[in-house]
Order: structure tokens, then sequence, then C-alpha cells
């Protein structure tokens, strides 16, 4: 009977040593997802606040005074909230730019979305985060790049005149990158921009006398 009795309280005993241990793995299980739940949340909490700053910054720079055209409001020109970032409209070809002399280096668009100056004809770029016309392709890497280096996507042509890039590129990496997740919210426009215009070729005189 003892022998019974020892058997029964050791077999209970092991049950509650496996049960027990099952209880401790539950628990530690429970423990480890909190830290992965919490990293979401700070991950969320993070982009959210990368975003508003990349708001504050595109909207202290004045990135809108080039990329979004205006239309007259009571007061005057104005930003187009339809057309926001996306740099100068498809629709909208442009007569040949007017000559410059004299202290005049550069003339501009009525919106500022287009500019002649010794660099040729440039077009403000559509910044929306539309894949084909605007930016959605670009990855954080490439748009960091892009400002840090002054060539379209990092690698191409160089970004020409207004485009302050070279005080841009001083800007750190989380603003950077602050700006790009900021443009990724903004609505996509389908609008392809021209590419840009060279200047044009000195004429033959002034070619005679360069050489």
């Amino acid at each position: 009977m003892k022998r019974f009795l020892a058997v029964v309280v050791g077999g209970v005993g092991a049950a509650g040593l496996v049960l027990a241990a099952a209880g401790g793995s539950w628990k530690s299980s429970s423990r480890m997802a909190a830290p992965e739940s919490a990293k979401v949340t700070a991950g969320r909490v993070e982009r959210a606040g990368r975003v508003e700053r990349g708001r504050y910054l595109v909207s202290s720079v004045g990135c809108g005074d080039c990329h979004t055209t205006k239309k007259m409001g009571p007061s005057g020109p104005e930003e187009d909230a339809t057309m926001l970032l996306a740099g100068h409209p498809e629709g909208a070809p442009m007569p040949p730019a007017p000559k410059t002399n004299g202290p005049w280096l550069a003339v501009a668009s009525h919106d500022l979305t287009a500019w002649s100056g010794p660099w040729g004809v440039s077009y403000a770029m559509n910044l929306t985060p539309d894949e084909n016309t605007g930016i959605g392709s670009w990855s954080e890497e490439t748009f960091i790049k892009a400002i840090r280096t002054g060539k379209h996507m990092g690698v191409s042509r160089p970004i020409l005149p207004p485009m302050p890039w070279p005080a841009f590129r001083n800007l750190s990496d989380e603003d950077l990158k602050s700006i790009y997740a900021y443009l990724r919210t903004i609505k996509p426009i389908h609008n392809r921009i021209p590419d840009p215009e060279p200047p044009p070729s000195p004429p033959p005189s002034e070619q005679s006398a360069s050489r």
C-alpha cells in the first residue's frame, strides 16, 4: 500500500513538474511576445514622427515654390493643392525662353516650374510617389544619394539650377529620410515633365573667337 501511494504521489509530482514546466514555457513565450509588439508600436511612432518632420521640412524650405504649379487666388498666385509637388504641368508646353543680357542671368515661368539660364531650360520634377512619372520607384537610398551628389537618381545627369541641392546636401541623413518618408505619403500624380533642354550653341563668330 505504501508503495502504491508512493507511486501515485510520484506520478502526481511528475505531472506537476510537467505542468509547471509547460506553464513556465507559456509564460516565457508571453513575455517574449511583448517586446515584439512594443517594437512594432515604436516603429510606427517613429515613422509617424519622421513623416511629420518631413512635412515640416518640405514646407519650411519651400519645395512647393518650384515643384507645385500655381493658380490665381484672392491675393495673387498661390500653390494649387490639387497638383501638390507634381512639378511642371505636362500639358503646358513652353515657348522659347527670352534671351537674357546684362545683369539678368535667368528667367522663370509664371508658376516657377520652368527656368531658363546659362544651363539651358530646366523643369521642376514630379516629387509625388507616382511609379511612372514621379519618384515612386526611388528607394530611400536613391533619394538621399541624389541630394548628396547632385545627380539624377544619384548616378545620372546633373540636377540643374535652380534646385539648391548644394545647400540641401548639408541636411542630416535623418532630415533627408524624413523628407523622403513624407513624400511617400502624398497623393501620387501622373504628370510627366519634359526633359531638360541644353543651352543653345553660341553663334559661329563666337565659336571662332574662343578657339
